[in-house]
């Protein structure tokens, strides 16, 4: 798939997705053939005003490297002026404006998923921004901002005109957030209206759903989110389909093996503390429906030291 002048290794992507998408998983899952990542929803006024932390999570590894780097924010001169963090990196091959984000404190700043409501200040954004990248630019939204606002197909028509190269479609309004189904029927018509690549987001888990996504849509990729938590084997999987051989999934050993490696890869990018406590949730998804696994993450949340967990998780594998 083709977006700009940039051609993706494969048109299974994983989503950029705060507080999980960082260089450590997004390592994992280039490993299992997904063929394209983004880093954390980035603030594009925290990146103007030079903040530390962000800067940090626009670092990228050798394996990943080029990537997609997602902004948010509502001023479009900001918007346009951070491009300059980006335009002589070659790390960095799109930039993606992030125009679906539901959550409360994004939202209530007018930023993520609120721009739906906000669709000349939208456009305007993506008009700035286009101007100042010289990288491909596209834009992540919803449906809608709710049920009787469902206005995704206008507003891909305008982020269009108003130069993206691609849009990708959530199908949940915000108010939805990751409740109730995704509605793919609607990134269908939003495929049929415009000329620029489609991708397609929202309820994918297994394999065979992001098949059924292609095949229902129509539409030119499929974004990853949730489904690859705890589960990066999902893009080899997928691969595994396209290619028409058997799906093969990792047994217990294997889903421990791997959640240590990441552990690993997380100390080694963010540091022994911040890997210890963010790692919590990536081992909970890890062993989710493995034999007494609320035993297993219920010790490991109370451990501060990672040779403890490591520990723990050892004695887990002669268990299963």
């Amino acid at each position: 798939m083709k977006i700009g002048n940039f051609e993706l290794k494969d048109n299974v992507v994983l989503a950029p997705m705060a507080g999980v998408t960082d260089r450590a998983f997004r390592e994992l899952c280039i490993e299992m053939k997904c063929g394209f990542t983004y880093t954390e929803m980035i603030s594009a006024k925290a990146l103007f005003y030079d903040s530390d932390r962000t800067k940090q999570m626009l670092k990228v590894s050798s394996i990943e490297k080029p990537l997609g780097v997602q902004i948010f924010g509502s001023d479009p001169l900001i918007m346009a002026k951070v491009c300059d963090f980006f335009n002589c990196n070659e790390d960095i091959a799109i930039i993606d404006i992030n125009m679906g984000c539901p959550a409360p404190k994004i939202v209530k700043n007018g930023e993520g998923s609120a721009l739906m409501k906000n669709s000349s200040l939208a456009s305007q954004i993506v008009k700035e921004v286009k101007k100042a990248s010289a990288k491909p630019v596209t834009v992540k939204m919803r449906i809608g901002f709710d049920f009787d606002n469902i206005n995704v197909v206008d507003f891909a028509q305008i982020m269009e005109q108003s130069g993206a190269d691609a849009v990708t479609v959530h199908g949940r309004t915000s108010t939805q957030m990751y409740n109730g189904s995704a509605n793919w029927d609607i990134i269908s018509q939003v495929k049929k209206k415009v000329n620029i690549p489609v991708i397609g987001n929202g309820d994918v888990f297994t394999a065979e759903d992001a098949i059924r996504l292609f095949n229902n849509t129509g539409c030119d990729g499929v974004m990853v989110g949730r489904g690859s938590m705890g589960n990066p084997w999902i893009f080899k999987q997928i691969c595994e389909i396209r290619n028409h051989q058997p799906v093969i999934f990792p047994s217990p050993l294997e889903k421990i093996n791997l959640c240590m490696e990441h552990y690993r890869r997380a100390i080694y990018y963010n540091g022994e503390d911040r890997a210890v406590r963010e790692m919590r949730k990536h081992i909970a998804w890890y062993i989710k429906g493995l034999k007494n696994s609320k035993e297993i993450k219920d010790k490991i949340n109370c451990e501060k030291k990672s040779e403890n967990v490591f520990k723990i998780l050892n004695e887990y594998k002669s268990l299963l």
